[in-house]
């Protein structure tokens, strides 16, 4: 069976490094904040200004409306966290001081190329936010998306044909059906899900590489 999104986030949390500095993205990866355990040290950074943001509040009584995450959605605050000026969170942002940040993306090139703010299409509504910071800024971006799109294209791809939010940025991907490691060396299967490496291959026009 290929993944839910849920057992997608339960891949990520496990794959950043005990005592990371992260960014989790709009969407799909603030999931990833529920499965990260308290005794792995990993600070979750938000754009808007905080750092050791928690998940969201188990129960809605517990909402403060001035606690939010960048994409205005209720957190809470671990022992520790600390707030600041939007200004300060984007130089951490650029600065290289991020480990790792999660993104959702349309598209992911073979060689890293990440197209994630616009598809394009006449009237669609381009939101880039940071996501321009966190993909060049970020030591590793890990991309969670579904494989493909509603019409059945790829959205891993040999060459992104929307509009780039970074160049060779994207180091892995996850999908509901695999993991995909990326690197100068091309684009290795990892983990699969539901299917096989031949049954991707027959669906995707990128070269795939076996093995972690």
């Amino acid at each position: 069976m290929s993944l839910s999104k849920d057992e997608m986030a339960r891949l990520v949390a496990r794959d950043i490094p005990d005592g990371a500095y992260v960014n989790l993205g709009i969407g799909q990866p603030t999931t990833v904040a529920a499965h990260l355990a308290p005794e792995r040290g990993i600070v979750l950074h938000t754009e808007n200004g905080m750092l050791g943001m928690g998940p969201a509040p188990a129960d809605p009584a517990d909402e403060d409306p001035d606690l939010i995450n960048a994409g205005k959605q209720p957190v809470t605050e671990l022992p520790g966290a600390a707030y600041f000026h939007h200004a300060d969170s984007f130089a951490m942002m650029r600065g290289g001081h991020l480990d790792v940040c999660v993104l959702g993306a349309f598209q992911v090139a073979a060689n890293g190329d990440l197209a994630n703010w616009h598809t394009g299409e006449p009237g669609a509504i381009p939101a880039v936010g940071g996501a321009m910071d966190l993909a060049i800024g970020a030591k590793q971006v890990f991309v969670m998306m579904t494989l493909f799109a509603r019409d059945g294209t790829p959205k891993l791809v040999p060459a992104c044909t929307y509009p780039l939010t970074g160049l060779a940025c994207v180091s892995r991907v996850y999908t509901e059906h695999a993991v995909f490691h990326l690197s100068a060396g091309g684009v290795r299967v990892a983990e699969t899900f539901g299917t096989t490496v031949d049954e991707l291959r027959s669906r995707l026009a990128v070269p795939l590489l076996e093995g972690a």
